[in-house]
């Protein structure tokens, strides 16, 4: 069974930016916005970025393994229309190789998608989409 539907797939390959939400080692949250794309030969979030091996997002990852991904916007504001997907997950701090860049990747295993399914369903009708995976 894929991870990602092909509407959540469509979704995320239609927005530029996401915030990652990582925890410091005293436990303090940080979230960051961040360039990402879907890597379907491994079911992952890839997040790259300038310097990424020196971030405290990629040492957080490098600390505890976990992070929890969102990418979200707003259709319309009459009517209100908002959309977005949270990912949570395992995730890894992986050093360059060779001509690969430093990333930061996350496995998901919860996906909870918002407005993304239901286009004409009016926005107090829409429904969570959460589940498990993998």
């Amino acid at each position: 069974m894929p991870i990602f539907t092909e509407v959540e797939l469509e979704y995320l390959r239609s927005q530029p930016l996401g915030r990652l939400a990582t925890q410091k080692p005293d436990g303090t949250l940080q979230n960051s916005p961040v360039g990402f794309r879907y890597n379907a030969e491994t079911g992952t979030i890839d997040i790259g970025g300038f310097r990424l091996d020196q971030s405290r997002k990629f040492r957080n990852v490098g600390d505890n393994a976990r992070a929890a991904f969102v990418v979200d916007d707003i259709v319309s504001v009459q009517p209100w229309r908002v959309r977005c997907i949270e990912i949570r997950g395992r995730a890894e701090a992986l050093p360059a190789e060779g001509s690969r860049p430093p990333l930061i990747r996350i496995h998901p295993e919860r996906i909870i998608s918002y407005g993304i399914t239901e286009r004409d369903t009016e926005a107090h009708d829409l429904k969570v989409d959460a589940r498990d995976v993998r």
